[in-house]
């Protein structure tokens, strides 16, 4: 959640964070209040991205009803990287135990 003082900053907020993030790989499925800038809302189906302005944010008050959620860092949002031939093959393979020595 951010807020913006202006259609213009949160506009510039929204965009910043979509560039930002379609740079990693993540891309908004769902856009919301662009146009009219008092709550610009980008979904990326794991998480939600909300740009207020500052009257909106306190009139809906969203970390009311959210201050029982998990927090998470930017991190763990990030898109896991995908498996190869090589290493699902790897995983698949039995793995050898080892022996024990008689003493």
């Amino acid at each position: 959640m951010a807020s913006g003082t202006n259609s213009r900053q949160i506009q510039a907020i929204a965009d910043a964070v979509d560039e930002r993030l379609e740079a990693m790989g993540l891309r908004a499925t769902h856009k919301e209040g662009y146009k009219q800038a008092e709550w610009v809302l980008l979904d990326y189906v794991d998480f939600v991205v909300h740009v207020f302005s500052e009257k909106a944010r306190q009139f809906y008050d969203l970390e009311r009803l959210w201050k029982s959620a998990r927090r998470m860092e930017p991190e763990e949002l990030l898109p896991k990287p995908k498996k190869t031939r090589a290493t699902k093959a790897k995983a698949a393979a039995p793995r050898k135990s080892a022996k024990k020595s008689k003493a």
